[in-house]
């Protein structure tokens, strides 16, 4: 689906540094009210901070009444844990081994009013937390991670599930607290191969649950699913469902051209400049793989107003296309750029420039880019 270039008018560009990270809070607000939307509301919702790392859109997300967010690291956490309010929920929907163990324990210990949950797929993982997490009057609620066709966390739903989700719930200092199942393998364009793709992962989570629940075990929260299988997972109608999307806040260009069936828009770009002329057809940004996201493979993003460049050079500081506009461009001029993979580009970047209304309004800090922010 091509990108609707109306939408990124920047009036006063030529004072924006590049390059540079640029969001649309109008936006990314309309993106957001669609996954409330689709998800049936925004108690059904958990959505993915990785992608853009800012408590500014935390606290846009809440404000719209959504209180659940999933993370992947601790300084994520950390991020929401400040900036949502209290009774903010929290998943690190990653394992927490070694010293993390400790650091989660010190962001619980600093947020009593902020509801921290993580996940478990092995008795070792779970052995390790137990060891710190270990008072009965303050337990840590764990989801059992299950592993639904990906391969890369969890633990297949079956006998060994069931066994150690019953360890987990009694742990002295854990509380059982549901399942997790994401499946980022799903990413088939058409919306019914989607669905059949998605749909053995899902049953098995739900036979699953079925089963813990048979044994007396409490296993009503569901949190699956990523943006791919997003409004699949929407459709079901059963208590304790959340969906977790992540790249439908910002969306990125490979979404958008893979996934015309969902509504959303890109609305955190890239601003560029041309730097050099080398030879003609050819122009040089300033572009590199340090300012947009080096995957996947082919074209890292896609140029606004030049539908026929091709990449054919890029590396640190330095984005080479080849474009039949190349001679009508001038050295300084601008470009607005669409990244292919937006969560990665994110983290490349200290802060955004925000524009409102067409005009820069100041910047948000990418808060939670780094690995560590406090504990």
């Amino acid at each position: 689906m091509a990108i609707d270039a109306s939408l990124y008018s920047i009036a006063d560009a030529d004072r924006l540094f590049s390059p540079s990270l640029v969001v649309f809070p109008e936006l990314i607000e309309r993106n957001i009210r669609h996954m409330i939307e689709r998800a049936g509301g925004p108690d059904r919702l958990r959505p993915h901070v990785k992608t853009h790392k800012m408590s500014e859109i935390v606290r846009m997300t809440e404000r719209l009444g959504v209180r659940k967010h999933k993370c992947a690291t601790i300084a994520e956490a950390e991020m929401v844990a400040r900036a949502g309010g209290s009774g903010s929920d929290i998943l690190i929907s990653y394992p927490i081994v070694g010293p993390n163990v400790e650091r989660l324990r010190r962001l619980v210990d600093l947020y009593p009013d902020r509801v921290f949950r993580t996940l478990v797929d092995h008795p070792e993982g779970l052995a390790g937390l137990s060891h710190v997490f270990n008072d009965p009057s303050r337990r840590l609620s764990i989801l059992l991670d299950l592993e639904i066709g990906m391969g890369r966390t969890g633990i297949a739903p079956g006998e060994a599930a069931v066994e150690l989700y019953e360890a987990l719930w009694k742990s002295r200092g854990l509380a059982a607290d549901g399942l997790h199942a994401y499946a980022g393998q799903i990413k088939q364009s058409e919306p019914a191969a989607r669905r059949i793709e998605a749909t053995p992962g899902q049953t098995a989570a739900l036979e699953l649950r079925a089963r813990l629940v048979a044994r007396g075990l409490p296993a009503a929260r569901l949190v699956i699913g990523g943006t791919p299988s997003f409004p699949i997972h929407a459709t079901l109608d059963i208590d304790g469902l959340e969906c977790s999307p992540g790249t439908t806040t910002l969306y990125d260009a490979s979404y958008n051209a893979r996934f015309p069936d969902l509504p959303f828009v890109p609305a955190a770009l890239l601003w560029t400049r041309v730097v050099s002329k080398p030879r003609p057809g050819r122009v040089c940004l300033d572009l590199g793989h340090k300012a947009v996201a080096a995957d996947p493979v082919g074209p890292r993003a896609t140029l606004l107003g030049l539908p026929d460049a091709v990449a054919v050079i890029h590396s640190e500081e330095h984005l080479v296309v080849e474009t039949a506009h190349a001679d009508r461009m001038h050295i300084g001029q601008g470009l607005l750029a669409v990244p292919t993979h937006i969560c990665p580009t994110c983290a490349l970047h200290k802060r955004a420039y925000v524009i409102q209304s067409g005009v820069c309004a100041g910047e948000w800090d990418v808060d939670a880019r780094d690995r560590q922010i406090s504990v």
